[in-house]
């Protein structure tokens, strides 16, 4: 089994043609783009989530979800380049960036979550698995990801371009599983998303990292509150941009308005789709009474 599992795409338009050919890498083909959505009814569903399940839902496992259900309904945006011709993906694995911060003083380490078939799963087995990975991320006893990481700090600064140029070639151009090198598999997976509103920015645009192969980084922003239109009077209202940047050689407006429709609809309207709350297993409560002795007859 190779590096990845890959469907080639062998109908393609003749514009896609001359837009694989006209870049050479991803450093040129970069589009960037910002979406604002409401964030009223989101604010509201994951408090309710919370109260509901106990477990603690974040603005950035909503927009996970979110980008995994806009990657299903475009699977033509789920897809790598190879030899200039475009491999769709066979599954929908959005990874999620982590700061690290346990290196010390000045020592801040960015790696990355993977949420596996993220489309296939409900929000309430994303929130546990993705906090889940997060912790053993942090906690650095993800064995993959610090056996890759131990392999790159071998690496001597001068030959780092020369690595990941290498490293690109054989895990997404020619397919090939390094696991047994201490390369974790498909480590960035489909999309990758990280949120930039942690660090209070509204706004900002991940660059494309070419040795990753993905193209499409999500970065959602700060929720902040705004004078918003409602049936022609201004009341007050939450917003925030979802900010993106994508490989236009095989990603453009069609596939960008796809994605930001889902995004939009999922986002504004998360009670209808995301988890049904009322469908959702509740908190446990512990019965006092069932830890006391049966009474005698």
């Amino acid at each position: 089994m190779g590096h990845l599992e890959l469907t080639k795409k062998d109908k393609v338009a003749s514009f896609r043609k001359l837009a694989i050919g006209t870049w050479r890498t991803t450093y040129d083909p970069t589009v960037y783009g910002t979406l604002t959505v409401r964030m009223d009814k989101a604010m509201e569903y994951i408090e309710k989530f919370r109260e509901v399940t106990g477990k603690r839902l974040t603005v950035t496992q909503l927009v996970t979800k979110a980008c995994a259900e806009a990657l299903k309904r475009c699977p033509d945006a789920n897809a790598i380049l190879r030899f200039n011709k475009i491999y769709l993906r066979k599954h929908v694995n959005i990874s999620v960036l982590v700061v690290q911060t346990d290196g010390g003083e000045g020592k801040v380490d960015l790696t990355a979550a993977k949420i596996e078939d993220a489309d296939q799963k409900s929000l309430l087995q994303i929130v546990d698995e993705m906090n889940a990975t997060v912790e053993k991320v942090r906690a650095r006893k993800d064995v993959a990801l610090e056996k890759g990481k131990s392999t790159v700090q071998l690496i001597p600064f001068m030959l780092m371009n020369l690595f990941l140029r290498l490293l690109g070639l054989l895990m997404y151009t020619f397919n090939i599983d390094l696991s047994f090198a201490g390369m974790p598999k498909d480590a960035f997976g489909s999309l990758t998303v990280t949120n930039v509103g942690s660090l209070g920015l509204e706004t900002a645009y991940v660059p494309l990292v070419p040795y990753t192969h993905v193209p499409i980084f999500v970065a959602p922003g700060l929720v902040k509150d705004v004078p918003v239109i409602e049936d022609g009077k201004v009341v007050p209202g939450k917003v925030m941009n979802i900010n993106a940047s994508f490989d236009h050689r095989f990603i453009d407006g069609y596939h960008a308005s796809v994605l930001s429709k889902t995004l939009r609809e999922m986002m504004e309207n998360p009670f209808e789709c995301f988890d049904r709350l009322d469908r959702v297993a509740p908190v446990p409560v512990l019965d006092a009474s069932a830890s006391r002795p049966a009474a005698q007859s």
